[in-house]
């Protein structure tokens, strides 16, 4: 018990400087996903709060902090517009249109965790996986470019001035101090990401800098400050969307899309923290934890969420492991709204964009460009596909057409991989040896291989170095049979799977003369029961 305990609270300081850290980062990104979707700022607060706390303490990866993102407030623009659209003016029904998408994407997502769905990120190849880094931290960088931004006459225009250098010195000495301090041996344990935003906003305040600060960003994106009260059950939801026909086709699509979209950039964040801890998370369990944190988050009048790449690094980075840090984030996120909002509104925008710029260099995979002469060509233009879809469109399509282009690239490779060796036994029998994969892309190979016309009266044809994968392999099979059969002569087929061999027994009775059950080959015996054997002879 004693070490149990020793265990979990020897981090603490760590994962309770980090999440002060992630709530301060968190609040700008909020804010900006928000204005992004359409809503109220403490619609985006109120779901990095909710998401954040709900899936840091039951979801599958300590460490990894979910709260509102980008991937989702693209796609529930055109939802709150087309809602509010549907409604009176002035009514706001895409906000509650939003509201119940939400409540559904989390039921979707639940059940994809009951169902254990989690389990097929591991299906993604690692190309993807590396296109889908690069290409959000591009995301990452792009958006804070916006930071540089300010409004004059209601548009927005690029920073110029006295306005743009003190921008651009807050963002580089964030930078410096977060590169640096881990150098210095004394101070390699602090949290470099605070303090940097700590000295900054001193500097900043204490200066009387003419700067964008975190009060004046969220009032020119017309909201009214940081502050609120904590989030209440909002039943006003039932109301206002009708529970008809009508309502279900028109959220249903944004939800399973939300929902995937969700599942995808958690899982795949999850994947990544696990790489970079070196521990294992638990994929179903964060679609359960996703699911229910977004259903409460709908309830309560959040926008949603799903797992944040930037600020899971920087909780890493920062020494967070455990589930205090994603707690300590999301209860501060509270706290600064409910009693901090005075003193977060005067953070500089400069030192967290120096923080994001940080998670960008530390999130980009450099070694992509090391491995461009070293890795198969099909891999890096997948690479590039996804990272390129990443920025163009959205998360969910550059990780669905990337392994689907991937899939392609090993199902077409290996359909050229099925060869035939031909030899003659001594009674005149001709024996086809196949080798490699036989599955739907290979079949076509397959059968180019054999010469029914102009072989001798009996054949065999041996699968001991084959592995028959699905139905259309089972088809070519019992097609060579027939042919063999209709030109008047002798096919007998070795060394077949024993589920292989049930299957084809199951599908035409006449395979029970055509396989050769008796076989004494040991290689067979093993390669087909391998749990008869020995765990040690298998090793060996």
């Amino acid at each position: 018990m004693t070490k149990f305990i020793r265990n979990r609270v020897s981090n603490v300081r760590n994962d309770v400087l980090s999440g002060i850290t992630v709530a301060l980062a968190l609040v700008p990104e909020a804010v900006a996903f928000a204005f992004v979707a359409g809503v109220d700022p403490l619609v985006g607060l109120y779901a990095a709060f909710m998401v954040g706390l709900i899936t840091s303490i039951f979801g599958g990866r300590p460490g990894m902090i979910s709260g509102a993102t980008g991937a989702l407030a693209v796609v529930m623009v055109s939802l709150v517009s087309e809602g509010n659209a549907m409604g009176e003016p002035g009514e706001n029904l895409g906000l509650y249109y939003l509201f119940a998408t939400v409540i559904l994407m989390g039921i979707i997502q639940m059940l994809a965790g009951l169902f254990k769905l989690g389990k097929f990120v591991r299906l993604i190849p690692h190309p993807v996986m590396m296109g889908f880094v690069n290409g959000l931290a591009i995301v990452i960088f792009l958006s804070q470019l916006g930071m540089f931004k300010e409004t004059v006459g209601g548009e927005k225009v690029w920073l110029q001035g006295n306005s743009l250098y003190y921008m651009i010195g807050l963002v580089a000495l964030t930078m410096l101090i977060m590169w640096g301090l881990p150098k210095i041996k004394q101070a390699k344990k602090l949290p470099e990401a605070l303090i940097a935003i700590l000295v900054v906003s001193g500097i900043a305040i204490f200066a009387k800098l003419d700067v964008a600060t975190v009060g004046s960003f969220i009032r020119d994106g017309g909201g009214e400050g940081l502050k609120g009260g904590f989030p209440m059950l909002n039943l006003e939801t039932f109301s206002k969307v009708p529970f008809t026909m009508e309502s279900i086709t028109f959220i249903l699509p944004y939800a399973l899309i939300l929902a995937a979209i969700g599942l995808i950039e958690s899982l795949m964040t999850l994947n990544l923290v696990d790489d970079l801890t070196e521990t294992r998370g638990n994929g179903n369990r964060e679609c359960l934890a996703q699911g229910g944190a977004n259903i409460i988050t709908g309830l309560f009048g959040g926008m949603g969420g799903c797992a944040m790449i930037g600020q899971s690094i920087i909780n890493i980075k920062g020494g967070g492991r455990g589930r205090l840090s994603g707690i300590v984030a999301a209860v501060m996120l509270l706290m600064f709204i409910l009693f901090g909002s005075s003193y977060i509104e005067q953070v500089p925008i400069g030192a967290l964009v120096g923080v994001m710029f940080m998670v960008v260099i530390g999130t980009f995979a450099w070694s992509s460009f090391r491995i461009i002469g070293k890795i198969p060509r099909t891999d890096l233009f997948v690479l590039i596909l996804v990272s390129a879809l990443t920025v163009i469109f959205d998360l969910a399509i550059a990780v669905i057409a990337g392994v689907i282009v991937s899939a392609l690239v090993f199902s077409w490779e290996n359909a050229t991989r099925i060869r035939a060796r031909k030899r003659m036994k001594d009674d005149g029998t001709k024996i086809y040896e196949i080798w490699g994969p036989l599955f739907f892309g290979s079949i076509s190979a397959f059968n180019e291989k054999f010469d029914v016309k102009n072989d001798p009266d009996k054949v065999e044809i041996d699968f001991i170095e084959s592995r028959v994968s699905d139905h259309s392999a089972l088809e070519a099979i019992l097609s060579i049979v027939e042919k063999y059969e209709s030109a008047g002569k002798s096919l007998h087929l070795k060394h077949l799977s024993e589920e292989c061999k049930l299957l084809l027994y199951k599908s035409n009775p006449k395979f029970k003369e055509v396989i050769v059950e008796d076989i004494d080959d040991p290689r067979y015996h093993l390669a087909a029961n391998p749990e008869k054997f020995p765990k040690g002879l298998l090793e060996n």
